[in-house]
């Protein structure tokens, strides 16, 4: 099964710093990485995303779910949403696969100004040795499992193409 996790930090520079070190757990074969996105919430609230494709590849969703999530998550403007319907809209389809409310507030409320979080989908993980091995960065957890069926309907959802095996 695989999971939708973020790791949160109170700094800026945080998420980039384990994002390398993933890099490292990946290849010793702790985990299976299968898309991630590095989130940055400046001093003034305002977030930058970047996509981590040089840990998977051409990405498993793609940059527009990465894109609505942390839109969602921080309301952000760029994304041409009004606020109400239509982002309603959007948050009831990631709760229509398993990344429910609870999820989005707990990350919002976490993730404050002069933060920064790694935001991954993930699978097959040895818990024990990447906790062991990220322990000294000091992340909060958050995360939601999602099903195979889950998977799939954000794939669907997001029109995303399989990475390469």
């Amino acid at each position: 099964m695989k999971e939708l996790i973020v790791l949160a930090f109170d700094s800026m520079d945080g998420a980039k710093d384990v994002r390398d070190e993933l890099y490292e757990l990946q290849k010793q074969e702790l985990l299976q990485l299968d898309d991630a996105a590095v989130v940055v919430r400046k001093e003034d609230g305002h977030v930058k995303v970047k996509q981590a494709r040089s840990l998977v590849g051409s990405g498993a969703l793609g940059g527009a779910f990465w894109g609505l999530l942390i839109g969602i998550i921080f309301w952000m403007p760029w994304l041409g949403l009004a606020v109400g319907a239509a982002s309603g809209a959007l948050a009831g389809k990631f709760a229509n696969v398993g990344v429910d409310d609870e999820f989005i507030d707990e990350v919002a409320d976490t993730i404050e100004p002069g933060h920064s979080a790694l935001f991954m989908l993930a699978h097959d993980i040895s818990e024990e040795r990447v906790v062991e091995d990220l322990a000294s960065y000091d992340p909060e957890v958050i995360r939601t499992n999602l099903s195979p069926s889950d998977e799939d309907t954000l794939r669907q959802l997001f029109a995303a193409e399989e990475v390469a095996a």
